[in-house]
């Protein structure tokens, strides 16, 4: 039997396993961070020696001056000279040698990079001109992957038929049958919990504590909010929490008034709340060692139980305080980790365990407080070896029964009321073991995994992938030329190619740690006919995919160090391979890529390679490079091109590098090289999206040559955002996460600077005419809101008989835009009416049956429109 004993000595020593990660992983960080400090010292050493050689050669002096005289380009000053900055020199008229010509001089830690201005633009360029906003904006449109590999419990239905869950700082709701989804984006850094409410529309997440742009943090919370509106209900324990909020939980019997969390500080501290008046009832040091469940017993309003390494808590809430009764094993060997907990329908507890049992805990008959029920007929309170390895969820269905998911066995088994084993079934190995499991219709389960999936199915079918994602972090990311796909690649070896239709994989990805090279991925990128792909790795090799079969073309290994950029020229003639040994290897390509010849090696740079594009006649290269120095090639010869004349004017077949004339804009002041890790501009040449290290992806004008542009930005990545693309037809912007494992999937919707293609616009005109537009006519941009927009205008109209409640006649013409389930409905509607305080305008008989119309348009506040018809 099992039973519970009193308090026990809190006071544990030593330091959790998950601790000393931490520390590991923050000192590894350090390291690097000295390492690449170091190797930038060392390049601009190797830079400065270069350039000394070189003017010694030329017999040019250090000191000689660009000239001060010339047309066109304003004198500026420079304006932050050690972290980011600008200045300009004049052009010269005479064109003669490259460093008297019109450039743009930008800082970069100190250290100066030109950019070259191009001829048409060098007489009318003005450093000073402002920017306007671009004319799009990014709308979150769809999220690939969740995060099982390090979080339990984080998988619901809602009654909407939407199955919850987390990536990165999102919270995605997602309609299977509709193939829809809905994101919450009120957290500004990596989400770790999930709670439901009894009510089964309140959801509370907890996210990790984060750092701002310039460096100030943001402490880890709980937010409260609504399934259905998305919007923000509480946030709870701002300055509260430590580290981060690792587990939260409704209460159940008392109409789910309190809340509780566990934080990550080293005593992982339990606290109750009054969620809706966000005030704290009690708190207390739950333990030493890592919590991995925290929840009310939904027939005990005061009773919770919290789980993990080496304990379960049975904890009484009484007056403000927490009181502890730690579970005891007795004959039975006490397990390393309690993993998960759950409630029968007569309100046992059910834990799982690491040695793969099963524990059934119950209200003693003679011990006060909670201990163990008698045997269950016949059997037991533990199903010892239920599965083999450890169960890393369980689940109650509502006939009672309960549903147990293995982790090393990755099996899935149905359990009776008497726990005798029913049925099972297993995940396939590429899906990883089982991570959480929710119950949906009829028999359906949905099953999170800890590889990153979330598969649907039943254990008399099966499971079959619904959600797909990248265990580690993400850095490859490429488009197809002509087709809605996209690759992604990472540190978890594997080679994932989307369909845009279906939002998943067509078929399971390419696993390079199966087949050779066995090497963590680094950059990709298709060859402009589509059939074949280029897939860069961590160890130098690098290698050709065909994209339908995805069988392996060739392989070849340049250096030993991380490839961090592949790149076919626009006529798929060349492949360029660019590598943290500073080179980058030139390759002929022929057979529609499938024949690769080696051309040579580019040698010049003193740091490592970031960036390259080509441009679209092929005939040249650019390159980025860890230094910040912007070098341009010839690949027939594989020679640095010195005469920035001849490659001044050309135009380019992307805008991938960072630093260029075309694109510095993007850095903010006060950047330090690397806060920007990827730029791309849209095939249409009017957008310029940029990834970097705060969790936003920016969206400029192009061409970005102005300093500090403006730009809309978008959250939903946490930490660093590694990579974007937009696809072939710009419609959508692709971009992915580092340590966050997500691919976000951005809509590029109309900036509202028209009516006739924004939501949200209102416009009044009151001049003389049929219109009423005029020069006194006004526009008002109005607020957008949360769900369903809608604009109107109104045109005011003199001499058009009778008079409104305001003086004077209006002639209203309101036509309307809602957006439910992602359908687009457009009603419009005209007659004559009056406005009233409210927005309310009653329209007149219409012809038909239709009978009178009325109409709440909001136009000058929200933007919102409703439309009722009254027959």
């Amino acid at each position: 039997t099992l039973t519970s004993a009193g308090s026990l000595n809190d006071n544990l020593s030593g330091t959790s396993g998950m601790e000393v990660d931490d520390r590991i992983s923050y000192l590894e960080q350090r390291l690097q961070l000295q390492e690449d400090e170091i190797q930038v010292l060392k390049a601009a050493l190797a830079d400065v020696l270069r350039r000394l050689s070189a003017c010694e050669e030329n017999g040019l002096s250090l000191q000689r001056k660009v000239p001060t005289k010339g047309t066109g380009l304003q004198s500026s000053s420079l304006w932050a000279a050690q972290s980011g900055g600008y200045s300009t020199s004049p052009s010269s008229p005479k064109r003669e040698p490259a460093h008297e010509d019109g450039y743009v001089k930008m800082f970069l830690r100190g250290r100066p990079i030109l950019m070259y201005i191009p001829d048409a633009l060098v007489t009318t360029y003005n450093l000073d001109t402002k920017l306007e906003l671009p004319p799009k904006k990014l709308k979150l449109d769809w999220v690939y992957g969740y995060r099982g590999r390090d979080c339990r419990a984080n998988l619901f239905l809602l009654p909407t038929g939407e199955i919850v869950y987390f990536v990165a700082a999102v919270a995605v709701l997602y309609s299977v049958e509709e193939q829809r989804q809905r994101h919450y984006l009120g957290h500004n850094d990596d989400i770790k919990c999930l709670a439901l409410h009894p009510d089964m529309v309140t959801i509370a997440t907890g996210q990790v504590a984060g750092a701002s742009k310039d460096g100030k943090p943001l402490p880890p919370h709980v937010r409260v909010w609504d399934s259905v509106s998305l919007n923000t209900l509480h946030v709870l324990g701002l300055g509260a929490f430590d580290r981060a909020v690792s587990c939260v939980g409704f209460s159940k019997s008392n109409g789910g008034g309190m809340l509780c969390a566990v934080d990550e500080s080293n005593e992982h501290v339990l606290s109750v709340w009054d969620w809706q008046k966000e005030q704290k009832i009690a708190d207390v040091k739950c333990s030493n060692e890592s919590v991995l469940a925290a929840t009310f017993h939904p027939m005990e309003p005061t009773l919770l139980i919290t789980c993990g390494k080496s304990h379960i808590y049975f904890w009484s809430l009484d007056r403000g305080s927490l009181s502890k009764r730690q579970g005891i094993f007795e004959k039975h060997e006490k397990p390393k980790y309690v993993l998960c907990v759950a409630f029968t329908e007569n309100g046992d507890v059910v834990t799982g365990d690491s040695g793969g049992n099963l524990y059934i805990w119950g209200k003693g008959q003679c011990l006060e407080g909670w201990g163990a029920v008698g045997a269950v007929q016949g059997r037991g309170l533990a199903v010892l070896g239920a599965h083999e390895g450890g169960i890393f969820g369980l689940c109650v269905l509502r006939n009672g029964t309960i549903v147990s998911g293995g982790g090393k066995d990755r099996r899935v088994v149905l359990w009776g009321r008497d726990y005798q084993k029913l049925q099972e079934n297993e995940v396939s190995e590429s899906f990883g073991p089982v991570r959480t499991i929710a119950e949906g219709k009829d028999d359906t389960l949905f099953v999170g995994t800890t590889r990153n999936s979330v598969l649907q199915g039943s254990l008399a079918t099966g499971f079959s992938s619904l959600v797909q994602g990248h265990m580690e972090e993400l850095w490859g990311l490429a488009t197809h030329p002509s087709l809605d796909q996209f690759l992604t690649c990472g540190q978890d070896r594997q080679v994932h190619l989307w369909s845009m239709a279906t939002r998943r994989c067509p078929r399971p990805g390419v696993n390079l740690s199966l087949s050779a090279p066995q090497d963590a991925a680094r950059s990709a990128g298709f060859h402009p006919s589509g059939s074949v792909l280029a897939v860069g790795t961590v160890t130098g090799r690098w290698l050709v995919l065909d994209t339908e079969t995805r069988d392996l073309v060739t392989i070849h290994t340049d250096g030993s160090e991380p490839i961090s950029v592949v790149s076919f020229s626009p006529d798929g003639s060349y492949l360029a391979v660019g590598s943290h040994d500073n080179f980058i290897y030139v390759y002929g390509v022929s057979e529609g890529g499938r024949k690769y010849s080696r051309v040579g090696k580019c040698s010049g740079h003193s740091s490592f390679i970031t960036h390259l594009d080509w441009a679209a006649d092929s005939s040249c290269f650019v390159t980025n490079s860890g230094d910040y120095e912007i070098l341009y090639w010839d690949p027939t010869t594989c020679r640095q091109i010195p005469n920035t004349g001849a490659v001044r004017n050309l135009e380019w077949a992307t805008a991938s590098c960072v630093l260029g004339f075309g694109v510095f804009g993007i850095w903010p002041e006060g950047a330090d090289g690397t806060d920007i890790n990827a730029v791309c501009r849209s095939h249409d040449g009017k957008l310029l999206a940029s990834a970097d290290d705060f969790g936003k992806v920016h969206l400029f004008s192009y061409p970005c040559c102005q300093p500090r542009a403006p730009s809309h930005a978008a959250g939903g990545h946490s930490s660093h955002v590694t990579n974007v693309a937009f696809l072939h037809d710009d419609s959508q912007l692709l971009s992915t996460g580092g340590t966050d494992t997500s691919v976000l999937q951005w809509r590029c919707s109309p900036h509202p600077t028209s009516p006739l293609i924004f939501t949200g616009w209102a416009r009044r005109g009151s001049g003389l005419g049929g219109r009423g537009v005029g020069a006194t006519g006004e526009e008002r941009i109005a607020e957008e809101g949360s769900s369903g927009q809608g604009w109107a205008v109104e045109d005011g109209s003199a001499g058009a008989g009778g008079w409104g409640a305001e003086g004077q006649r209006v002639r209203a013409q309101v036509e309307l835009r809602a957006e439910q389930g992602g359908v687009r409905e457009r009603l419009a509607e005209t007659g004559f009416g009056r406005r009233g305080a409210q927005g309310v305008e009653q329209g007149g008989r219409r012809e038909g049956a239709e009978g009178w119309g009325q109409v709440e348009a909001q136009a000058g506040s929200r933007g919102l429109g409703r439309r009722r018809g009254l027959n």
